[in-house]
C-alpha cells in the first residue's frame, strides 16, 4: 500500500510519504521515514505540540530523532557490545568506538518504513530488519500504529516478532513543547514522574549500574515541579532513565507535563518498565522547524517509554531479549487536555 502524499525522496531514490490523520480533537502528520510524527496539533491551541521540520531534506541532515521510532535497541549499550546465547555481538561495527545509541547509525529512525494500512484516524507502518543489520542477530519484523482517539490521545502501538533470539527495545522519540511549539524553551514546564528511582550515568551517559532512589536528589519529580533545576548557575542536563517497574506490564501512568503559559497538559501512559527523560539540551540545527521556528537547546523535551538502557549488560535490569514464538508488544499513550 502507498497512499498519502510524497513528502520527499531519500538519497537512494526511495519516495517518502506523508499521511494526515485526525481524531479525538487532535490532528497529526506522519511520514514513513523513521515512522516520524512530523506534526501534532490539538484544537484550540495554535502551536504544534512537537518539534519537526517542514522539509524532508532536513530530517536526514539534521534531525536528532524528532518524532521517530528508535530501535532495534532504544537508548545506549556500553561500547555497542553485548552477549546473547553465549555469542558476543558488536552494534554498528563500522563505528566500534561509539556506544550503541538508538540501534546505531542506520537504526529504525533513519529508514523508510512500509505503509501497511491507513484510516481517517490511524496509520500502520511496518519494517523488516534483516539478520545482521547494524550487527544485531536475527531478522526482526516490526509494526507501528499511530492512532488518534478520544479524549485527545495519541496512541503508539508497537509489535515485533523474530525467528532467532535477538534484542528488541523500541521507543517513540517526540520532543514536546506545550507552550509555543519550540520558539521558546521547556524549562518552566511543570513535570511529574511516578518513578521512585532513576539510573545515574557516567561521563559517556551509560548507566553506572546503580538503581538510585530519587529521595533528596534533584531527580525527584514525584510531585510536579518545573523542569528548571540550576546547580551553581548551570541547568541540570537531564538525560536519565526513570525506573517504573521490573518488567513490562499493564498500561499505567508514568508522567504528567504542563505548559508554563498555555496550561496545556499531557499525561504519558505506558506498558514499559522505564521512561527516559531528555530535556533537549543538545538541540542545535541549521534548519528551520515547523512554522519557521529556530529551535534552540531546551526547545522540547522527550519522555521515551522503553526498557532500561544497557540492560543486555546488566542482568538485574528489565531485559529486552525477544525469543522466537514471542511477540513484543508496547502501548504508549500521550493524552492531552486544555488546562
Amino acid at each position: 500500500m502507498s497512499g498519502g502524499k510524497v513528502f520527499g525522496t531519500t538519497d537512494d531514490g526511495q519516495p517518502v510519504r506523508r499521511f494526515e490523520i485526525a481524531g479525538g480533537g487532535l490532528s497529526a502528520k506522519i511520514i514513513n521515514w523513521g515512522a516520524v510524527v512530523q506534526d501534532l496539533r490539538i484544537a484550540g491551541h495554535d502551536a504544534p505540540l512537537v518539534l519537526g521540520f517542514e522539509r524532508f531534506a532536513s530530517y536526514p541532515a539534521f534531525s536528532p530523532h524528532f518524532g521517530a521510532i528508535v530501535g532495534r535497541f532504544a537508548n545506549r549499550i556500553r561500547g555497542g557490545r553485548f552477549t546473547l546465547e553465549g555469542r558476543r555481538y558488536q552494534i554498528d561495527p563500522d563505528r566500534p568506538e561509539a556506544n550503541g545509541l538508538h540501534g546505531g547509525s542506520n537504526g529504525f529512525s533513519r529508514r523508510v518504513w512500509d505503509v501497511l494500512v491507513q484510516g481517517p484516524d490511524f496509520v500502520t507502518l511496518g519494517l523488516h530488519d534483516p539478520d545482521g543489520e547494524m550487527g544485531f542477530p536475527g531478522a526482526l519484523d516490526v509494526r507501528c500504529t499511530y492512532r488518534l482517539k478520544i479524549p485527545g490521545t495519541l496512541a503508539v502501538e508497537l509489535t515485533a516478532t523474530c525467528e532467532e533470539p535477538t534484542l528488541c527495545n523500541l521507543a517513540h522519540h517526540s520532543y514536546f513543547n506545550l507552550d509555543d511549539g519550540g520558539s521558546g524553551d521547556i524549562l518552566d514546564h511543570r513535570l511529574m514522574l511516578t518513578a521512585s528511582a532513576y539510573l545515574p550515568v557516567d561521563a559517556e551517559m551509560i548507566p553506572t549500574g546503580v538503581v538510585q532512589p530519587v529521595d533528596d536528589t534533584p531527580f525527584d519529580f514525584r510531585h510536579a515541579r518545573p523542569v528548571r533545576m540550576e546547580i551553581e548557575g548551570e541547568q541540570l542536563a537531564y538525560d536519565n532513565n526513570y525506573c517504573l517497574a521490573a518488567a513490562r506490564g499493564p498500561l499505567k501512568q508514568a508522567a504528567w507535563l504542563q505548559g508554563a503559559r498555555s496550561g496545556l497538559e499531557m499525561e504519558v501512559w505506558t506498558t514499559e518498565p522505564g521512561v527516559q527523560l531528555y530535556i533537549g539540551q543538545h538541540i542545535s540545527t541549521e534548519a528551520r522547524g515547523l512554522g519557521g521556528r529556530h529551535y534552540q537547546p531546551y526547545a522540547g523535551l522527550c519522555l521515551e517509554p522503553q526498557v532500561w538502557p544497557d540492560s543486555p549488560n546488566r542482568p538485574y535490569f528489565p531485559q529486552a531479549t525477544l525469543w522466537p514464538g514471542q511477540m513484543y508488544r508496547q502501548t504508549t499513550e500521550y493524552r492531552f487536555r486544555m488546562g
